[in-house]
């Protein structure tokens, strides 16, 4: 039972490791490519760099003099008994560990300022990119992995260059300037000193090899599981309402075991770095002192001296500790590179198309819109196929059909979320591609099935759609919805504070506070989608009432399932399979008894 339980864990590294190698160019070219793209943005700050470059020089240099001034004590000063010019020694000693301990703390205070500027950027820089990703993009991915990237993922690198650049920097001007010194004094304590090295590197490279790929794969498990809570919290109420609370907290728990182990095996297997340096440290130590003592009783101080032992027992300490702080920062580093390529990762997405070279603003529209034998398919997966219709000014097109029929398909064409293959559809005689994209949603509005709420005021809310908007507009527009009365009755009417969930008022206030914030924003062109489902009766008539105000001279566009409510519409298509099959008004398509009208019966039953 006992080998089993230690053999499961390094059969998962096994298995782990297998699933994220790739081979050691590929490797090396996204590392290479990944500090290129972070050093762009370190770029920006070159003269406090250079300061911090600077402080690094002095902290290193000052480093080394401190050991061989106390071993320039021993030989002139203790061996000798000689008191003369000892305490202008000792003061020089101490004026040196001063200045090492500002130079310290100078370039830590640069550097941190230098780090928060940069992720900074780094982070405005992803969210900026979020919003020119195409709506596609955020179907596919779990919101939750995305926030990591915005937050676990930067803030890893953020860690990273708060110590790690200083240290690795640090660290080899160090070890550069030990080994000079240690040669100058004595090239066979030198020999001596370095013998360690061999085993050094066989070290790190064993555990290195392992520890990059399982830094990486911690950072995606990590994502998993923000992505996997985000989806959870937000569904808590079908969790609840189909008891499945045991089956979420054991796939949550799979997923945190995962993420528990790649993280156990890399902090551990990097955790052997001080253990396998303290101990060569050590043995550096003897040999130092054993070489060093046969070559003083030998030589008769004559190639070393009792100084030069002791400058090198701390040389030595000097030695290693840099190769340690470079391995510990160089694990570090991984994690963190492999932060930043998630980032990276993000920000070389597909943006959203830009806008055609020959396309223009429109100041205003009529809101006509006609649709020419368009066709449109996603990922070689055809969705719609030969749609033709027009909606004029002021007139309502409904769309009904079965789900995947394509209604919705044809609502992201007319705002510009998809760009259709071919055909045409036009605005006002201009097509659509011809027309920036920013500009023409600037003339539509959309209420859609589920009201979306942001964190904020309901006066915030409603003016959401028109920020210029006076406070007497905002009132006007709530009054218009419906919303007024019972905003007034909150306790603290329009500066209510809502939750992203709008928790405190129902689904049908949350609804009319978002056609409020359509009627604002007067749009010219209005999708409606399912605005009025899951109200009770008399919010419903509420709502309807608000719409019909609402949709008053605009162009409307309606995706309706209950058929009740769209029989006043000038044209109702019924859509199935990304075709049109019927088009006509209500009493038009009745009297066809053909597919709208078996589904009205059916509805009626």
């Amino acid at each position: 039972m006992a080998s089993n339980s230690l053999k499961a864990p390094f059969q998962y590294e096994r298995i782990s490791l297998e699933h994220v190698e790739i081979d050691n160019k590929k490797k090396a070219e996204n590392m290479g490519a990944t500090l290129k793209r972070i050093w762009a943005y370190l770029a920006v700050e070159k003269m406090k760099l250079s300061l911090v470059i600077l402080m690094v020089l002095a902290s290193s240099g000052l480093a080394l003099l401190g050991p061989f001034l106390v071993g320039m004590a021993i030989d002139d000063f203790i061996v000798t008994q000689e008191t003369s010019g000892l305490g202008m020694l000792l003061i020089s000693l101490i004026i040196v560990y001063l200045f090492h301990s500002l130079s310290i703390f100078l370039q830590n205070f640069w550097m941190i300022g230098i780090a928060q500027n940069t992720v900074y950027t780094l982070r405005k820089d992803l969210f900026k990119q979020f919003h020119r990703l195409p709506i596609s993009f955020f179907d596919k991915r779990q919101h939750g992995e995305l926030m990591s990237r915005l937050t676990n993922d930067i803030d890893n690198v953020n860690n990273t260059l708060n110590t790690s650049v200083i240290q690795i920097f640090s660290s080899v001007l160090t070890l550069v300037g030990t080994i000079a010194v240690m040669i100058y004094l004595s090239p066979i304590l030198t020999v001596v000193t370095m013998s360690v090295i061999p085993a050094m590197f066989l070290a790190m490279k064993w555990i290195t090899k392992r520890t990059g790929p399982l830094y990486k794969l911690q950072q995606k498990n990590l994502g998993d599981v923000n992505g996997y809570v985000e989806e959870i919290v937000s569904g808590q109420h079908v969790v609840k309402t189909y008891s499945q609370e045991d089956k979420v907290i054991g796939q949550f728990e799979e997923r945190n075991n995962e993420l528990k182990k790649t993280g156990f095996w890399a902090l551990t297997i990097a955790g052997f770095i001080p253990k396998i340096m303290n101990m060569l440290n050590f043995l550096s130590f003897g040999l130092i002192a054993l070489v060093g003592g046969i070559l003083v009783i030998v030589t008769d101080q004559q190639l070393v001296t009792v100084g030069i032992i002791v400058i090198f027992t701390e040389y030595a300490r000097q030695f290693t500790r840099p190769l340690n702080e470079l391995s510990n920062q160089f694990n570090v580093l991984l994690s963190a590179i492999a932060g930043a390529e998630r980032v990276f990762n993000i920000m070389d997405e597909t943006q959203e198309e830009i806008d055609e070279a020959e396309a223009i603003e429109i100041s205003g529209t009529k809101g006509n819109i006609k649709f020419d034998n368009v066709s449109f398919g996603y990922e070689d997966t055809p969705i719609l196929k030969g749609i033709s219709f027009e909606a004029r000014t002021g007139e309502t097109v409904a769309f009904v059909g079965h789900t995947g029929a394509g209604k919705t398909t044809i609502i992201n064409l007319i705002s510009r979320f998809y760009n259709y293959d071919s055909g045409k559809i036009k605005l006002d005689g201009v097509d659509l591609k011809n027309i920036k994209r920013s500009s023409l949603r600037q003339h539509m509005a959309f209420v859609l099935q589920d009201a979306f709420l942001f964190h904020g005021t309901i006066r915030d809310n409603i003016r959401y759609g028109r920020l210029e908007a006076t406070d007497q507009e905002v009132e006007n527009a709530a009054k218009n919805a419906n919303a007024h009365d019972f905003i007034r009755k909150l306790p603290d009417g329009y500066d209510t504070v809502l939750d992203q969930d709008g928790s405190g008022i129902s689904q049908g206030q949350k609804q009319l506070l978002t056609i409020a914030r359509a009627l604002l924003a007067a749009p010219a062109i209005l999708i409606l989608d399912e605005a009025t489902s899951n109200i009770d009766t008399i919010t419903e008539l509420k709502i309807q009432d608000a719409l019909e105000r609402l949709m008053k001279g605009r162009t409307c566009f309606v995706i309706a399932h209950r058929l009740n409510t769209i029989q006043d519409a000038d044209t109702i298509i019924m859509m199935d399979g990304g075709e049109i099959i019927e088009k006509g008004s209500h009493e038009q398509l009745i009297n066809l008894e053909g597919h709208y009208y078996e589904l009205y019966k059916g509805q009626l039953r």
